[in-house]
This record gives C-alpha cells, sequence and structure tokens, in this order.
C-alpha cells in the first residue's frame, strides 16, 4: 500500500501537519512565558515603593503596573479616550502628554467622566499606576485623579488574556483534521483504483 501512496501530496500534507504541530508547541511555550509575565506583574502591583518613571523604551515593559510621581510640565490638549472608572461603569479618560525633565514625554491619564468636556489642567505633580498603553508604549494611570475627575480604572494583570491554551489545542486539532481529510482522501481514491483493477 505504501507504494500505491501519492508521494508528492502525502509529502506536503505531512510537512503541513509537522508544522501545526510546532506551532502547537510554540504556544506551549507562550503560555509559560506570559504565565511568567503575569505572575511578575502580579508581584510588582502588590509593590508600594516607587520607581523613577522609564524614559528608557527597554526598561517599560519591566515597570508596568508599579507606581511612580513625577512632575508633569506644559501638559497637551486633554484628549478623551474610551475608558472605566473605578466601578467598571463606560465613559471617557481624560489623557494628557506631560513635558518630563530631558525633553523626554509621557502620556498621563487625568480621570474618568461621563463626558467629553474638555478639561483644563495646568501641570505639576502627579501621582499613579504605570499602565500600558497603545501598542508598546506605557502611560500612568493618575490616581488620585487630576483635573476634578472622577477615578479612572487602575490597570489590573488579570485583564490581560493569555489564551495561549487554546491556541495550542487549535494547532493539535488542525493537524489531527488535516491527517483525517486525508486519510480519508487516499481511501476513496485507493477503493476507486481497486474498482478499476
Amino acid at each position: 500500500m505504501i507504494r500505491r501512496l501519492p508521494i508528492i501530496p502525502t509529502l506536503f500534507v505531512l510537512a503541513a501537519v509537522g508544522v501545526m504541530i510546532a506551532l502547537g508547541f510554540w504556544q506551549l511555550d507562550r503560555r509559560a512565558q506570559k504565565e511568567a509575565m503575569l505572575a511578575h506583574y502580579a508581584e510588582a502591583q502588590a509593590l508600594s515603593a516607587e520607581i523613577a518613571w522609564p524614559t528608557d523604551p527597554a526598561a517599560q515593559e519591566a515597570a508596568l503596573f508599579r507606581r511612580t510621581t513625577f512632575d508633569c510640565q506644559a501638559p497637551g490638549k486633554d484628549m478623551p479616550i474610551a475608558g472605566y472608572d473605578r466601578s467598571g461603569t463606560v465613559g471617557w479618560a481624560h489623557s494628557v502628554s506631560c513635558g518630563l525633565p530631558g525633553g523626554a514625554r509621557a502620556e498621563v491619564v487625568l480621570g474618568w467622566s461621563k463626558d467629553l468636556a474638555e478639561r483644563q489642567w495646568s501641570g505639576g505633580t502627579v501621582r499613579g499606576v504605570i499602565a500600558p498603553g497603545a501598542g508598546k508604549s506605557i502611560r500612568l494611570i493618575a490616581d488620585p485623579p487630576l483635573a476634578g475627575l472622577a477615578a479612572s480604572a487602575l490597570p489590573d494583570p488579570k485583564t490581560i488574556p493569555n489564551n495561549h491554551w487554546s491556541y495550542a489545542i487549535q494547532w493539535f486539532l488542525f493537524a489531527v483534521v488535516a491527517l483525517v481529510i486525508y486519510g480519508l482522501a487516499l481511501r476513496k481514491r485507493l477503493a476507486a483504483r481497486g474498482d478499476e483493477g
């Protein structure tokens, strides 16, 4: 029967199945990495000691969920974005871009409101929690809030998804399905050849 197998399609399917299995194990490895990262974030969240605001992009991820204080100079215009308050109510998180010594800038979420009305804030000392921003950036969630706003929801590592286990299962299932479909196709082809003979 091995001699009757189509060589090129069989090699192609086996290669595809091998890739799917490799991707499944890669997702399992990513799951372990994500669990370690989330455990680190949970530990950081529990620390009360403040750190300096990280201006070096390489140090920003390690600073997530830590507390910090800095002087916000020349805050830019209020830029509301969709956000939540501490009770989970949907509304608007009002953020500004702060100037820092040395020319760096930092996004600061001043607080939360139900409306889009622009808030005025002239700058000064801001305290809060370092949170993930857009892309790979970071931002500070002011705690206590500023500019007469209500408190925005603080960042929580528990909200970061860790879906790598389900992704791994999907890749393994894709491999099994590919083998089953190919096996059925081979069976049909070999049966057809038997009828012809």
